[in-house]
């Protein structure tokens, strides 16, 4: 895997690349945070694809009669900054490394486009695949541990105390939201990944990756699975805090992620 942009020519590539995307979603009927409102989805299951801005390029070109795209004013490209919490023995990176079948992450979001809107997140994934999220409103990543009622969330969540967590890693990207005409799901596509890592202070970004999330309630209809499996883009797990954990920390243990980062590369390169 590449890690970080080395050079003028792949920057002018990636941003003639971002520049066809925003083209496309403009072609896209937009839809409101409003009337998206029935699609929230807070207890979902959740699958994940990894493929291409080349590929994304191509899934753009044929979903413009069954999906809508998010729209926040006149934008369509969202840019969001997430900060990973763990213990100083790395607990909730271990359950993912682990193969844990119940596992839990604790982060602090801020919406970019929002006035930098802040929410402290506790996720837990049970055994049957299925994402809970509860969150309360947060000042500031750099206040979400003294704000009222954070160590109560995280506590009855995960078990453990807020007050012995701190920063990991943290990344920031590009995120596109699409709903389908029946607002019975969401699709994340997400891109242009940057981490940094507290601990070590390395840095690594994620190139031409692009990760898609598929958010539904059960198993409704989903008329992007058809054109994701035309466009041979397959299923594939992606952890935004254990790669970014991973990529900047050549010291964690990390042996269950090593086919992971060697898929990544494979799929990069293509």
């Amino acid at each position: 895997m590449v890690i970080g942009y080395d050079g003028t020519e792949r920057k002018t590539n990636m941003d003639k690349k971002d520049n066809q995307i925003q083209s496309l979603l403009n072609e896209l009927p937009p839809i409101t945070l409003e009337q998206m409102s029935a699609v929230k989805l807070m207890n979902r299951t959740d699958t994940k694809y990894v493929t291409t801005k080349s590929r994304l390029i191509e899934l753009l070109t044929l979903v413009h009669d069954k999906y809508y795209v998010q729209a926040i004013g006149s934008t369509t490209i969202c840019p969001y900054r997430t900060t990973y919490f763990d213990t100083d023995t790395h607990t909730m990176y271990f359950q993912h490394h682990n193969k844990c079948a119940h596992r839990t992450k604790v982060r602090v979001r801020t919406y970019l486009t929002s006035n930098d809107l802040t929410y402290l997140e506790v996720k837990n994934k049970n055994n049957h695949g299925r994402t809970k999220k509860k969150r309360i409103e947060v000042p500031s990543v750099q206040m979400a541990q003294a704000t009222e009622g954070a160590e109560e969330l995280v506590v009855k969540k995960t078990g453990l105390s807020f007050r012995t967590m701190h920063p990991v890693v943290q990344n920031e990207f590009d995120r596109i939201t699409l709903v389908n005409r029946e607002k019975t799901e969401r699709l994340t596509i997400d891109f242009n990944i940057r981490f940094h890592n507290f601990e070590t202070g390395k840095e690594a970004d994620t190139d031409q990756l692009v990760v898609f999330e598929l958010k539904r309630d059960g198993n409704v209809y989903s008329p992007i699975i058809s054109i994701l499996r035309d466009l041979h883009i397959h299923t594939m797990g992606f952890s935004k805090c254990c790669i970014g954990m991973v990529w900047t920390d050549p010291l964690l243990k990390q042996n269950n992620f090593k086919m992971k980062v060697r898929k990544l590369a494979k799929i990069n390169a293509s």
